[in-house]
Formats: C-alpha cells, structure tokens, sequence
C-alpha cells in the first residue's frame, strides 16, 4: 500500500483528499505547513507527497530540497504559468491546479506513484530519461521518445518517424543524428513534399551534363551529398513510385547512379524519414512500394500530439514566451488564468507548431505586456470545448449564433444555464466532461444556483 503525505493548510481541502485517497486504499498522513510535514514525518516512509503550493510559513516548493527521492506533485489555486513551470523545473513530479478533478487526481497519483518506483528501487540511471538537447517535455511519451532515441541512435538502423503536422519530426530526425557514430558527418534534410515531382529524382540522385533538358551541368545528388552521414526524408510518402525505386536500390545495394550516367557511385548514408501518412495503408492501396516500406520501417518512432503530453503545454509556453518576448526586447509576459486554461484546454491539433504561432502572435499584437490574455492568442476556445464535450449541439438552439469572444467560463456557465431544466446533475457533468464535484465548484464560482426539479417543475 503506497503512503501519501498530504500538505494543504486548508482543513476542508486536506480531509476531503485524504477521503478520496483512502478510498483508493492509499495510506495517507496529514500536514499544515511544510515545519509540520519535516517535524512529524519522515520522508523516507512516504512514496508521495501532494503539496500545495501556497503554505504558511515556507511555500510548498521548499519540500523538493528536503524530499531528496520521494516525488513531490504540486497543487494551487492560484494557476499561473510561471508557478506551473518553475515547480516543474525545481523538480515538481507534477502540477494540478484547484479545484480538480476527483478522476483527474487519482490518475496523477497512479501515473506518478507507477512512473517514480522503479527508479526508487532499481537506480537513478534506470529512473526518468534525461531530455535530449533541443527537445522540450517531460512527459511519458516524451520520456519514452528520449529512451528510444538513445538506444536507436548509435546503431545503423533504419527509422521511420510518425506524427502529426507539427509535433517536430525533423527534432527527432537531428537528434537521432546528433546521438549517433555520424555526428560529424553531415544530416542532409528534404522535404519530398515542397520538391516538384518532376526535379525529385534529379535533386536525390543527381544528374549528368545533358541528362534533360536544362541540365547545363553535372550535378551531385543530396544523397551523394550525405555520404558518411545522414539523410533525412520528410513526407516521405509523397515520393513519387519512380523515385521509391530508385531509393530503394540506394538501400539495397548501397550505392546510387545519377540521371544519365552510366556507372553508379558508391554511398554510405544512414536513412531517417518522417511522414505524417499512414504508410502500411498506402503500400497495402499500391501507392507506396511495399518492398520500400519494409526497408524503412526497420524501427519506427511515433511523437504523440501536444494534446496527449500532458503539461508539456505549459513548459513550451514558457519557453516560447521567453523566446519571442526576447525578439520582442520586452520583458517575459504572464499568462491570465483564462489563457492558461484555453492553453491547458485547446486540443492544438497543430501542435507544437501551432502553439508556437500562438505564442508568438500574442506577444506581437497583445496591448499589455505584462499579461497576455486568452482572447490575444486568437484560437478557437468554443470550438475546442465542443470538440472535448463530444457534441455539436451544446450551445443552445440551431438558431442561436455563440459570439465570437465567448470565453471557456462563459460557454460553461452558457451551457448549464441553458441545459439545466432538461439534465440531471450527473448527465451536465458527463456532457462537460467534469466530475459532479467539479460541476458544483463551478456552479459556485459562478454564481450559478442549481435548478431544483421542483421549482423547475413550478416554472414549466
């Protein structure tokens, strides 16, 4: 049985998590302030502890010094960006912000008590993967991306990058690269997408004087331009059949043959492609050779979508507000709690990139440069929200318009009201996706009463 050690000064907030916990069969001990934990417990027989971060006396961060081993997850109510990820970087195991989530929590605790115990037990060195230079996350995905390049790296092997637009295959590809035997050779990058089709095969393998026309001279190939290193296809499925064929010789046989030659050159170049396609269905509909797709797909690397990463979110947004705010030669802006909510929220189906644009457009155009509000990153919060609840039809009547600046507060206290007479409690919490709890917290936030079927009744 894992043992918890709750720091929260608020008697209301320590008992009702202490309850949730040990209905959970966790053990669990209580705390007031930091002085209380370090007097009556001992770190060592704890496996977590849930601190919050404002306390009297010395703040919560302080235990991460004195907990040395034992994971610390940090939860506040006063959400800001710059609390969320300086806990993070002193080495928080994670960051909740209140009121949350009843399943949201336990899932943390599960995730983080799984995650620490075989590093407590076997070693530091079989713990928590170290982040790779140039790649920012810490979360599981990511901490399994860091695992998977450090053991691929420094063979010979063949990797074939998967993902979505935007999650940073090319990162991947240059520390793949970086990691490896070759690193003093050169990473020769092309993107097979923004190559027309009909100068593909001359840009890859090269081409002899006269070879077609407007071949003035003789060219070297890119892949004859990577030998002894590394070459890195993005969107490899967009290459044309001709030109899988002819890579494909490349692999097999080591050696390449520019357009109208007649003696093939030898070349030693280690492979590494990205595409965001799904390849197996593409060889399996004839529009990519099979015989290619095995040759590439020797050890594949799938980068999981900003939105499954956790608070990755909020790192990168700090780290691209720094970034821009630096061009911008103005001082680091905050984030409103209404931003980090949309950040935290917004499904960012384009990634990383996407958030970067974000990022980048609120800093540029956003009248106050101490705090950037939700409405300066200019992203589709309502849509977003309707997308997490799973409906289209939350808002209101067919007939009724959502304004264009409706807040992700305004669109929850919008739908409760207009969807209160006709749902229980249970059913508005499972369309907005919250727990009842969280449902009841925001009603009083709000200011939003609950609709009694009586007087519901009385009113129909």
């Amino acid at each position: 049985m894992s043992h918890i050690l709750i720091v929260e000064d608020e008697t209301i907030i320590r008992r009702a998590l202490r309850k949730l916990l040990e209905r959970h069969l966790y053990r669990v001990s209580e705390a007031g302030s930091v002085r209380e934990a370090v007097d009556k417990h001992r770190f060592t027989d704890v496996d977590l502890i849930i601190s919050d971060l404002r306390l009297p006396g010395a703040p919560g961060t302080s235990l991460l010094k004195q907990a040395r081993d034992v994971p610390v997850m940090i939860m506040t109510s006063y959400a800001s960006l710059r609390s969320a990820v300086d806990s993070m970087r002193m080495g928080a195991v994670d960051y909740i912000a209140k009121p949350f989530d009843h399943d949201e929590i336990i899932a943390t605790v599960q995730r983080v008590l799984g995650k620490e115990k075989p590093s407590r037990t076997v070693g530091p060195k079989s713990g928590r993967s170290r982040a790779i230079a140039g790649m920012i996350g810490d979360s599981e995905p990511m901490r399994e991306l860091y695992r998977r390049i450090r053991k691929v790296a420094p063979t010979e092997a063949t990797v074939l990058v998967n993902g979505e637009t935007g999650t940073g295959k090319e990162l991947v590809a240059r520390a793949i690269h970086e990691e490896s035997l070759r690193s003093n050779k050169p990473l020769v990058a092309v993107n097979c997408a923004a190559i027309p089709e009909t100068l593909i095969e001359a840009e890859l393998f090269g081409h002899e004087k006269g070879a077609f026309t407007g071949a003035q001279t003789a060219r070297e190939g890119l892949i004859a331009a990577a030998d002894g290193g590394s070459l890195f296809l993005d969107e490899v499925g967009e290459l044309p059949l001709e030109a899988q064929a002819r890579l494909l010789r490349v692999l097999q046989e080591g050696e390449v043959r520019p357009i109208g030659a007649v003696e093939s050159r030898k070349v030693n170049v280690r492979l590494i492609t990205a595409t965001h396609r799904n390849l197996h269905q593409l060889a399996r509909e004839h529009k990519f050779r099979q015989d290619l797709y095995y040759r590439i797909n020797v050890v594949q690397m799938i980068l999981a979508p900003l939105r499954e990463r956790g608070n990755d979110v909020l790192t990168l947004a700090g780290y691209l507000l720094e970034k821009f705010a630096a061009q911008a030669n103005c001082p680091v802006p905050k984030l409103s709690s209404a931003a980090i909510q949309a950040i935290t929220d917004y499904p960012w189906p384009g990634n990383v990139r996407e958030l970067e644009n974000a990022i980048q457009r609120a800093v540029i155009l956003s009248d106050d440069h101490d705090e950037i509000d939700h409405r300066a990153l200019d992203i589709d919060l309502v849509q977003s929200s309707m997308e997490k609840v799973g409906s289209r039809h939350l808002i209101g009547s067919p007939t009724t318009e959502p304004r264009e600046d409706l807040s992700l507060e305004d669109y929850f206290a919008r739908f409760v009201l207009e969807h209160q007479h006709s749902m229980s409690e249970t059913e508005l919490a499972k369309k907005l996706g919250v727990s009842r709890k969280c449902l009841w917290e925001r009603r009083q936030k709000l200011g939003i009463p609950r609709k009694r079927k009586a007087q519901a009744a009385v009113e129909a």
